[in-house]
């Protein structure tokens, strides 16, 4: 089917992570520049030997708090002279850049790409408590031109949208509330464990069925939690990458595909582009769903992660509600370590590479109290609705 595969020519050779507040009291830039500076280092190497940068979305809105950083300004910034750079809206969601990064580096047009993603959505919502609501929403936000159809019909917030597949699911499939929870509450145990989670305190069973209906069946605890943070992930040839101080961790596969229409409204409400993009990272690699040793999947809103469960083939379909009941095979002791960090819903949404980096704390072994037992190969999955993109990680 593919004459190609790519990402097999590239390798994550460093990652960093500024803080993670609820707001954060540093500036946009200096979030960027911590985690970026971490990202170089761990890789082993100098703001001189990265000569290519990349980010999703971009500069977005002159510095709206969904994305206030981009390639240029970080450009300008760190001093870096590059081969490449990109960021904007199009492709397939939080890990383009990513994705981008990568064929830029397999196609030849550099050696060592810094991909980031910062996000001061805290600081936002401090100023403007209408912020993220879907009427304030540009093109440029959202490249869309479907707002415009929702929006009338008071759909001010995705989770107005995400409630019809989680409706859907509980009506086609018997799923229940108390198995959704699952992914809030495996989300805070391990969230406690995590320095920087926004949420650690426990939760517990009543407390979700008692937290507030937002849009049923979702509650207050099945969104996630706003936050200022960056995260940076440094990129390498994969020849290049065997030099640094940490073992690559080898891209065997990338999903982006979408094969139906662009809509958050999909053709299945069980499905959206998770299955489309699942199927095409399997497709380009030996490796099967068994081989997965920890899974970091979108928790946006609880749903999308036994949506993704079920489109990577980690259950079958309709079954997610069945598979994370209980929350032993989810935990970090279980068959399926999920949102080893917290996810979104307690860590706190870094949107994307959030989960890339806290994969790579796992394979790598460097993940503290929450480490998992030792594995090589993790996936990690953002996106919902027409927005889904995939990454299965090897390491050496």
């Amino acid at each position: 089917m593919f004459d190609r595969l790519f990402e097999k020519d590239v390798a994550i050779t460093g990652i960093g992570q500024s803080e993670v507040g609820r707001p954060s009291s540093k500036s946009a830039m200096r979030l960027t520049v911590d985690a970026c500076l971490e990202a170089i280092a761990d890789a082993g190497l100098k703001r001189s030997d990265i000569d290519g940068v990349a980010c999703w979305p971009g500069d977005n809105n002159n510095g709206d708090s969904f994305s206030p950083v981009g390639p240029s300004a970080l450009k300008s910034v760190l001093g870096l002279n590059v081969n490449w750079f990109g960021g904007g809206y199009e492709g397939p969601g939080p890990l383009t850049g990513i994705i981008n990064g990568a064929m830029a580096i397999a196609t030849g047009l550099c050696r060592n790409v810094l991909v980031f993603r910062t996000i001061t959505e805290s600081t936002g919502r401090a100023k403007n408590k209408t912020a993220s609501a879907l009427s304030n929403k540009t093109v440029g936000r959202d490249s869309s031109f479907s707002w415009q159809w929702y929006t009338p019909f008071q759909v001010h917030s995705g989770i107005n949208l995400m409630a019809l597949y989680a409706q859907r699911h509980f009506h086609e499939y018997g799923t229940r509330p108390e198995q959704l929870a699952q992914i809030a509450l495996n989300g805070r145990r391990n969230a406690a464990l995590n320095p920087k989670a926004v949420y650690r305190t426990p939760l517990t069973m009543d407390d979700y069925l008692n937290s507030r209906m937002i849009s049923t069946p979702l509650r207050m605890l099945d969104c996630d939690v706003h936050c200022d943070a960056s995260t940076a992930i440094v990129l390498s040839r994969r020849d290049a990458a065997k030099d640094g101080p940490n073992p690559p961790i080898h891209i065997e596969a990338i999903g982006a595909a979408l094969n139906q229409p662009w809509s958050w409204d999909q053709i299945s409400l069980t499905e959206m582009a998770t299955f489309d993009v699942a199927r095409m990272m399997w497709s380009r690699t030996d490796l099967k769903p068994a081989d997965i040793g920890s899974a970091q999947l979108y928790d946006g809103f609880s749903i999308l992660t036994m949506i993704w469960l079920e489109a990577l083939g980690i259950c079958g379909r309709g079954e997610s509600g069945a598979f994370v009941e209980g929350g032993s095979r989810i935990a970090l002791d279980g068959i399926m370590p999920v949102n080893t960090n917290g996810g979104q819903l307690s860590g706190g949404r870094t949107h994307g590479l959030g989960y890339v980096h806290e994969a790579c704390l796992q394979l790598w072994g460097r993940a503290g109290e929450r480490q998992v037992a030792p594995h090589q190969v993790a996936v990690t999955a953002a996106g919902g609705g027409p927005l889904g993109g995939s990454l299965l990680l090897v390491r050496d």
